[in-house]
């Protein structure tokens, strides 16, 4: 029977369903999700292992204007996932026009090597009409043929055959189409053998997965002013004897009134952020965990080296 193999980039402007598509390909949680822009934070693998075939999708940050450090750390860590891949998967929300973002995603695109096939991948059909969707959907087709001397397509997308590339529309939230989306994947990956185990799903310990669960608890329970100003580090990580797991983080913020907001009135806040991130970090490792936060303010960390060093986001090379 034949095998098949290969590395499939997931890229996308911030808040297009990127890591809620990964987790429903999956079907088990591996990323942080949130209604919140820039969730994703850094690369991180997700491996789909058939009978037949071997999935490894590269989830990435979202392509934005960046406006700080951390932004450009962001954007790096998107772009380097393109290089070497088997496929480009270019997840967009129909729901909306194309962007300004998604239009820089365009150009971008058009300086991969043409020999990359890419999949345009629809996301969010159950919140559009017929009509709208296939108005969105020419629109979208004609941004990825829109640079690099490639025509336009104006025929709604039949031409993205012709050109190393094809769609496919689903609802990832509703997991809707995401089976077909797996078939399409599947033969337009290379025939190869499988680069992992069959029992890995991702390329992440367990430690850097429960701090994006705790920083995505904080995006869900918290205001506005909030998310994007703070980041979480797990200070310790401790397997104990009766087969707990001890976790002690620090969530950053930039401003001590944001450091009121996280901890709330009596510490209410913070509870409610520890107990909802502990079920999801509990329901992740299959066992029991004693969490521990704790608030410190960092003034303007995401355009602090050091900080950004410490927190994991590096400036890229």
């Amino acid at each position: 029977m034949t095998h098949r193999s290969g590395f499939i980039a997931i890229i996308g402007r911030p808040n297009v369903g990127k890591s809620t598509l990964l987790n429903a390909i999956l079907g088990q949680k591996i990323a942080a999700v949130s209604p919140r822009p820039q969730t994703t934070r850094k690369r991180q693998l997700g491996i789909l292992t058939l009978e037949n075939a071997q999935l490894i999708f590269v989830d990435t940050p979202g392509i934005h204007n960046a406006k700080h450090k951390l932004g450009e750390f962001l954007n790096a860590e998107a772009e380097e996932a393109l290089a070497g891949v088997d496929l480009i998967l270019w997840l967009v929300d129909v729901s909306t026009p194309p962007t300004e973002e998604d239009k820089n995603i365009s150009i971008l695109l058009h300086g991969v090597s043409a020999r990359t096939p890419r999949m345009l991948v629809l996301n969010k059909i159950d919140l559009v009409q017929p009509d709208e969707l296939s108005t969105r959907e020419k629109e979208y087709a004609q941004l990825i043929f829109a640079h690099g001397g490639v025509p336009a397509a104006e025929d709604g997308g039949s031409s993205i055959k012709k050109n190393k590339a094809s769609m496919v529309k689903i609802s990832a939230a509703r997991r809707l189409g995401v089976g077909e989306l797996i078939e399409a994947l599947i033969q337009a990956v290379p025939e190869r053998e499988p680069e992992y185990p069959e029992e890995q799903i991702t390329d992440l310990y367990e430690k850097e997965i429960a701090g994006d669960l705790i920083r995505e608890s904080c995006l869900i329970k918290l205001r506005d002013e909030v998310p994007h100003g703070m980041a979480v580090r797990i200070d310790e990580f401790k397997e104990r004897e009766n087969g707990m797991a001890y976790i002690a983080a620090t969530i950053f913020v930039e401003r001590e009134s944001q450091k009121g907001i996280v901890i709330g009135d009596g510490g209410k806040m913070l509870k409610t952020i520890g107990s909802a991130a502990r079920k999801e970090i509990e329901e992740m490792g299959g066992r029991k965990v004693y969490l521990e936060l704790r608030v410190k303010v960092s003034k303007d960390w995401r355009n602090d080296p050091n900080m950004l060093k410490q927190l994991g986001y590096g400036k890229k090379k």
